[in-house]
């Protein structure tokens, strides 16, 4: 609007008088013409925007590295073999929400200097390919992680024995390892003519081709991606129910003064993907199935005049994706076993329930030797 403001303002004693022949008419659209480039200029360079970028991207580094010094300390104090495991994937995952986080923050930052005229919307160079390319990677990996962390959990919860016999450290680096290279085979397939990138309106961020040209590779592509995406959301749902539903029953079912058949430790990474789980539903998913509609109406030429309403509502669901690298890490800085007994104690003294199903909840379910990390938070 500013700028829209501007660009009247300066224009107007520039614009010549009309009449009422043809040849005035010619001689104002000619001036007015003119002018577009100046209105070009002055949008190139979004100073808000980049400021917004700038503190987004501050805001994810800090978050990010906060959380990993948090994980990598947990993991190297850890001795049990399955929170371990737990640690070794939540540790990968905040690694690849860092480097995801900056790689395309940094070329969005090159794109808002630089700027994209609207008539190259739809071709493509070097930088939209890797920065299309780096979007669908760095989107993939963190729903793929959280769904397998998800089938870790449920798996360790429901069949502790099977668990035990199969999962290691090796083969957890085995399928962090299978992860990337899934999500960079998918992220390259515009290489080999199998879907492509093109710049996204306002022309700051790439894409897979989805409002125009659209061809059956397009709609193939975005239906993979997003499929992808959707699945391992879903798959992450069910898992984490299972879980949490077989730790309740597990605490309803134990009779006062019996052994504790159900750790702490499961309850607080149970949790914690139930927070992965809801915040990548909430940042995902509108980029997916948005993407997912538009391509459909593109394709079968249906948008008409609808197309400004899609190309906000795809650059709505690129900013929400680009909040799950942000609030991934606080998931694992808020959602500690320290920081979850507190909250309990806190509960527990406010609404005074004793003896009741709550009361089951008891303290003493976390070992005491954290009873010091406690005193500390």
């Amino acid at each position: 609007m500013l700028a829209l403001s501007h660009y009247n303002s300066s224009a107007s004693p520039l614009l010549p008088r009309f009449s009422n022949d043809s040849g005035g008419k010619v001689e104002a659209m000619v001036a007015v013409e003119g002018l577009s480039p100046q209105r070009n200029s002055t949008l190139e360079h979004p100073t808000s925007s980049g400021i917004i970028v700038i503190l987004s991207m501050t805001l994810g580094i800090i978050s990010n590295i906060v959380a990993l010094v948090i994980l990598a300390n947990a993991y190297s104090l850890q001795r049990r073999r399955s929170k371990a495991t737990f640690l070794l994937f939540a540790t990968s995952l905040v690694v690849t929400d860092f480097v995801g986080h900056v790689i395309p923050g940094a070329l969005v930052l090159r794109l808002l200097h630089g700027g994209v005229r609207p008539e190259h919307f739809n071709s493509s160079d070097g930088m939209c390919q890797f920065l299309g390319g780096s979007m669908v990677f760095f989107g993939l990996c963190p729903l793929f992680m959280g769904c397998a962390m998800a089938a870790e959990r449920c798996l360790g919860v429901t069949k502790p024995l099977l668990h035990s016999s199969l999962v290691t450290k090796t083969r957890t680096k085995i399928c962090l390892s299978v992860i990337w290279l899934a999500a960079l085979c998918v992220a390259m397939l515009p290489c080999f003519q199998l879907g492509s990138y093109t710049y996204q309106d306002p022309g700051t961020w790439c894409f897979i081709k989805v409002l125009s040209d659209t061809e059956e590779v397009d709609v193939a592509f975005v239906v993979l991606f997003s499929g992808l995406g959707l699945t391992s959301l879903a798959v992450a749902l069910v898992c984490n129910t299972i879980s949490g539903l077989t730790l309740v029953l597990a605490r309803l079912r134990r009779q006062p003064g019996s052994h504790h058949s159900t750790k702490s430790h499961d309850i607080e990474m149970v949790v914690q993907l139930v927070g992965i789980m809801v915040t990548s539903c909430i940042c995902w998913s509108p980029l997916l199935i948005f993407g997912l509609i538009s391509v459909i109406h593109s394709y079968t030429g249906s948008i008409g005049d609808d197309l400004a309403k899609y190309k906000t509502l795809m650059v709505m669901g690129v900013r929400l994706a680009t909040w799950n690298q942000i609030l991934d890490p606080w998931v694992y800085i808020l959602l500690r076993r320290t920081v979850l007994r507190k909250i309990y104690l806190i509960a527990k003294c406010q609404v005074g329930l004793r003896g009741n199903v709550l009361g089951r909840w008891e303290p003493t379910s976390f070992p005491s030797s954290e009873k010091k990390e406690v005193n500390q938070v």
